[in-house]
């Protein structure tokens, strides 16, 4: 019978076929002619103590049978039942994997995204890295794909139990993704193949009847007493619907009012704000990886930080080994930092969002009360860190030593920030809420991490998009709201998820959900 068993080998050794095969036979107790093949099932690598992969393997032995491992492959679809379509707002990965599922029940549906297809996203994000061009509908925020797709594509979750990540990760390899992304602990795609990866899921929708339609900005949800019928286009057109998935994302605003015009109650979450750090890789990868970064061959170096402070979790979020700050702004006149990298994550930065949590009543304290207060603050955030950048989506930052200390800059460090960075005081730019807590945070990273604070390290600002503020309330049984029948608030932009994997788990949980109640 095949035996699975943990290994903990030297990087290079992990990597050499013969090794890894004499490891795994020794750990299943097997004399080497006795194994027939080594099957990785997951692989992480853990630099606490010096450099090691540690490994789960299937370690299959001859003369046995075992099922051939088989490749992931496209969902098949039953023919469609005849009615009226669900209409899912948004071509994420909420959307995305809604319409998979609904065409998985034979449910008809219609994807509506307000920007364009994913490969002619390129010119626009092209425009607003080299001329600080924002166009409103087609960004890194808007359009196929939705954020993640243009800015790194992690796939690391904690959401194992809201759903099957599996199914999740299998249908992006299915579409094109590194086989990867199955076994290795923290999965990544990368912004140069996650493209090929959305257009193979539009075509495998098409194929199963799901029609997409881009350029279709919904401005409102169509009411009939109180369930809702269909949804109208800023071209004025109507959409019909049984049902109406809202899968929009966290930059979305314009989607709170329609909803909460509509009759959907909305609530107040707590989400975080703060900034983007950035340093040279080669200054993480020695921190993390010690004498063992020059003896194997490793990628780049990430890494994950933590504290609280004043009462607050101050964290780092999105990290990007051997990535590029970008501009995830959806308006001309706020600046918004996100961060990507490629597959090979070969720059010379790595950057992450360090950011302050806030609760619904530190932000009323801000003078933002509300349901949508956090959007006000947010906004008010990006607003001023544009005029501190003095426009173009040049952005406004301090070398991290001197906001530490208070202090100005007198010049800045090289930056991977296309449009440019501006020498402010961020120390004092920022609300004192949020100013102080990074600051505190930053020294005591800067005990983690040797070289931490260096001068060549650098605070951009401002990071404010890491969740939604808002969450469009729905029945945790039916998953529909509470107020408005046919209405499916979904995914990060209505408060459900956090990241491409969540929030596709989610999608696929609101399919089901619909398809369980769908009458024509």
């Amino acid at each position: 019978m095949s035996r699975d068993v943990e290994l903990v080998l030297r990087p290079d050794l992990a990597a050499d076929p013969a090794a890894l095969r004499a490891a795994a036979a020794r750990a299943a107790r097997l004399a080497l002619d006795e194994v027939a093949d080594v099957r990785v099932l997951r692989r992480a690598l853990d630099a606490r103590r010096g450099v090691h992969m540690r490994l789960r393997v299937r370690v299959l032995v001859r003369g046995e049978h075992a099922p051939a491992a088989e490749a992931p492959r496209p969902p098949s679809f039953p023919a469609l039942r005849r009615g009226r379509p669900v209409v899912i707002v948004g071509d994420g990965p909420a959307g995305i994997f809604a319409a998979l599922r609904l065409a998985e029940h034979g449910v008809p549906a219609v994807v509506v995204e307000r920007g364009k297809p994913v490969q002619a996203r390129r010119r626009d994000l092209a425009a607003l890295n080299k001329q600080g061009v924002v166009d409103p509908e087609s960004n890194y925020c808007f359009g196929e794909g939705g954020a993640g797709t243009y800015s790194d594509g992690k796939l690391y979750t904690r959401a194992q139990k809201r759903g099957p990540v599996a199914t999740v990760l299998e249908q992006l390899v299915a579409h094109g993704a590194d086989p990867a992304i199955l076994v290795d602990a923290r999965p990544h795609i990368g912004s140069n193949r996650l493209p090929r990866v959305v257009s193979a899921l539009r075509a495998t929708l098409a194929a199963g009847g799901v029609e997409t339609r881009f350029a279709s900005r919904v401005t409102d949800v169509v009411v009939d007493g109180a369930r809702v019928v269909g949804v109208r286009l800023a071209d004025g057109a109507t959409i019909v619907a049984a049902a109406v998935v809202l899968a929009t994302g966290h930059s979305a605003r314009d989607v709170y009012a329609l909803a909460a015009r509509a009759g959907a109650p909305l609530a107040a979450k707590g989400f975080a704000v703060g900034v983007r750090v950035e340093h040279p890789q080669p200054l993480i990868d020695r921190a993390q990886y010690g004498a063992d970064v020059e003896r194997y061959e490793l990628p780049a170096a990430s890494y994950r930080l933590a504290t609280t402070v004043d009462e607050r979790g101050v964290f780092s979020f999105c990290m990007c080994p051997g990535g590029w700050i970008v501009p995830a702004t959806t308006e001309p006149d706020a600046v918004v930092l996100n961060g990507m990298s490629l597959a090979r994550r070969d720059s010379p930065f790595a950057n992450s969002g360090i950011v302050v949590a806030l609760e619904p009543a530190d932000v009323a304290a801000l003078g933002y009360p509300g349901a949508t207060g956090g959007v006000e603050l947010q906004a008010a955030l990006e607003r001023a860190a544009f005029a501190a950048g003095g426009g173009a989506q040049t952005a406004p930052a301090q070398r991290v030593p001197d906001f530490v200390a208070g202090r100005a800059s007198a010049d800045l460090p090289r930056c991977s920030y296309r449009p440019g960075v501006h020498s402010a005081r961020l120390d004092l730019d920022l609300p004192p809420f949020i100013a102080t807590r990074l600051s505190a945070a930053l020294r005591r990273f800067a005990r983690t991490i040797r070289g931490y604070d260096t001068r060549e390290a650098i605070v951009v600002a401002v990071e404010t998009r890491s969740s939604s503020p808002v969450r469009i309330v729905r029945d945790p049984a039916t998953l529909a709201s509470p107020a408005l029948a046919g209405l499916y608030p979904c995914g990060e932009g209505a408060g459900y998820a956090g990241g491409i994997v969540s929030a596709a788990l989610d999608g696929l949980a609101v399919a089901d959900a619909v398809a369980a109640a769908y009458r024509d």
